[in-house]
């Protein structure tokens, strides 16, 4: 055992304070200084993490507290990068669950909770967020203890520790009533109650590789434990994987990293129980074992969950192609969403018939939707199509689609429109309960087809005030048809610059997606219809110049604020003949083919 080393990771429901809790440890072991100013969630790295306040990627740190090393591993909270949590479980010893002391156990808790209890990891608990006026802790801790039975946990993890914390005020104690400043309370109980790493430092070298980085400098850099063994600089070991029997590759290691704070620190041998990088080892994936050239063995490694929905990436054939991106061609497209399946192990990509369109297989659509956006800002120019379910057959050559749990949480009195929109998307309501003031939890079943397009009716339906999660369940019995989006869309019939006057005869149709002066061209969706149906309408028409002059002819012409679109709206809105148009500096949605003539051609056909 190495005795003052700690190996853990912090797992939770999104948005319940994990990375936060992270900048409260960093502070507490002297890491900042106690008056530096330290920008908040210091471990989101990424653009995209920031700005949405969600972990994407699984990052490692590591921090000193009175003698030990205590190496942290912060997860994403998401069910869409559950596969980062469950590969980074296996570089730890033990676990801190947090949960937030308003919202309790929510779906993702139960999915990271019981991942960790089938590897019968130690665990923390660490009800987080106590400060919160709304705050309920000994109610979330009974709901804790009960999920550990519904779990089936082992009788042992009702004795779990429980700390209690509020991490943005970086304050932690024993009960909610009795906080004291700094996390000493939670790093005294890491201590305590997880264990140390075990592993013979002379068996033969395993290191299982969980998390793959990328620098521009070295290529791809593999993280993960050493399970066994001595790792040390220009050692040659072999390339290992349990899944695939027949790798097997010959490699030098030139660098090996231990993590400190924020840094990697080259060292020249890591021994059993140390998490660390290694760079240089090409062809390195995720799964791979480091092991040893004469006798070394493939570590045992977790299957990663399967996507669950399919998207076609394509060369964007607008007329405003190329335009605006730095990337254009198919073969650079393809390239790009090759690189991305190397550090991303839920995603997988197909070629299709045609060299300009890609099939991307992924777990969701907020996963699509990091995808599309990091590609966006690197200078990538391409449309993508309505993201579709994966259907499978069972043994009798019945069709199976996939099946999510939603947690749907929302005031009181927004639950009968909520209900009366579920019931056509094959929804179960499973139970429903009150919490808090005048809110109320439903859980349900649905099929993951039911949920495409409903956030953005959720949002209006409650005034943006519901927050819908959701797991998935697995696959089970085609529930029927679902019927289509209620909206239709307004197809502008000319290109062109979109005018005041033309908006303004077009926005008795429906909602519009644009304002004045907007380019648009033959085909571009630039609005809504609530009656359903797909509506041309020429936005930049243009008052004729007449000389005749009457009063109150020529008022202003008052157009309405048009309708913001993110990209999630419009992945939620974008029917089976439509695409979406993404450059660096615009999204658009299109109908696939542009022409009118051709479009109604097409139709008629079908």
């Amino acid at each position: 055992m190495r005795e003052k080393i700690r190996n853990l990771a912090i797992i939770a429901h999104v948005d319940h304070g994990k990375t936060t809790l992270v900048d409260s440890l960093f502070q507490e072991s002297g890491l900042f200084r106690k008056n530096q100013k330290v920008q908040e969630r210091v471990m989101d790295s990424g653009d995209i993490e920031r700005e949405r306040g969600i972990t994407i990627l699984a990052k490692n740190t590591a921090i000193d507290y009175e003698g030990y090393k205590l190496n942290i591993v912060d997860t994403p909270g998401h069910a869409d990068f559950g596969g980062e949590v469950e590969r980074t479980l296996k570089m730890a010893s033990g676990v801190i669950l947090v949960v937030d002391a308003f919202e309790g156990v929510m779906p993702q808790t139960k999915v990271v909770l019981r991942r960790a209890l089938q590897m019968q990891l130690p665990l923390i608990l660490c009800v987080n967020k106590v400060d919160r006026p709304d705050a309920r802790p000994d109610e979330v801790v009974d709901e804790i203890l009960d999920l550990f039975i519904a779990l089936d946990a082992d009788p042992s993890y009702v004795d779990s520790p429980i700390v209690f914390t509020s991490a943005k005020n970086n304050r932690s104690g024993k009960s909610p009533e009795a906080l004291e400043d700094g996390m000493k309370v939670l790093l005294d109980e890491i201590i305590e109650t997880i264990p140390a790493p075990t592993g013979d430092e002379n068996a033969p070298l395993q290191l299982l590789i969980s998390t793959i980085d990328y620098n521009e400098y070295v290529g791809r850099i593999g993280i993960g434990k050493v399970e066994q063994g001595t790792l040390r600089v220009n050692d040659q070991v072999n390339i290992l994987n349990y899944n695939e029997p027949e790798k097997k590759k010959k490699v030098r290691i030139s660098h090996i990293f231990e993590f400190e704070g924020l840094n990697r620190i080259e060292t020249k041998e890591a021994r059993a129980g140390s998490i660390v990088a290694v760079s240089g080892v090409e062809g390195i994936t995720i799964g791979d074992t480091l092991a040893d050239v004469d006798q070394g063995e493939a570590a045992p490694f977790v299957k990663i969950s399967e996507p669950t929905l399919s998207m076609v990436f394509s060369v964007n054939d607008s007329p405003f192609a190329g335009k605006d991106g730095k990337y254009v061609t198919g073969q650079r497209l393809r390239s790009r969403l090759y690189k991305e399946t190397e550090t991303d192990v839920s995603l997988r990509v197909e070629d299709t018939n045609s060299t300009d369109a890609i099939k991307v297989f992924g777990r969701g659509e907020l996963h699509f939707s990091v995808l599309i956006e990091n590609m966006r800002r690197e200078g990538y120019e391409f449309a993508v199509s309505k993201p579709e379910v994966l259907f499978m057959e069972d043994e009798h050559g019945k069709k199976l689609e996939p099946m999510e749990r939603v947690t749907l949480d929302t005031e009181e009195i927004y639950m009968g429109s909520i209900i009366e929109k579920l019931g056509p998307r094959k929804a179960e309501i499973q139970g429903m309960r009150p919490y808090g003031d005048g809110y109320v939890r439903l859980e349900c079943t649905i099929p993951s087809r039911g949920l495409i397009g409903y956030r953005q009716e959720l949002m209006t339906d409650t005034k943006g005030t519901g927050v819908l999660n959701a797991e998935f369940l697995g696959y089970e019995r085609f529930k029927g048809e679902i019927p289509k989006r209620p909206m239709g869309s307004l197809i502008s019939t000319d290109t062109g610059e979109s005018s005041p006057y033309g908006l303004a005869a077009a926005q008795n149709r429906g909602v519009l997606f644009i304002g004045p002066q907007e380019p648009v061209y033959e085909g571009m969706v630039v609005g809504m219809n609530p009656k359903g149906l797909d509506i041309e309408v020429n936005v930049c028409k243009k008052k004729q110049q007449t000389n005749i002059r009457a009063a109150g002819s020529d008022d202003s012409i008052r157009l309405s604020p048009p309708k913001a679109m993110s990209l999630e709206d419009y992945l939620d809105f974008v029917d089976v003949d439509e695409k979406i148009e993404v450059t660096p500096h615009a999204l658009r949605l299109r109908k696939t083919i542009l022409n009118m003539s051709l479009r109604h051609k097409a139709k008629n056909s079908r």
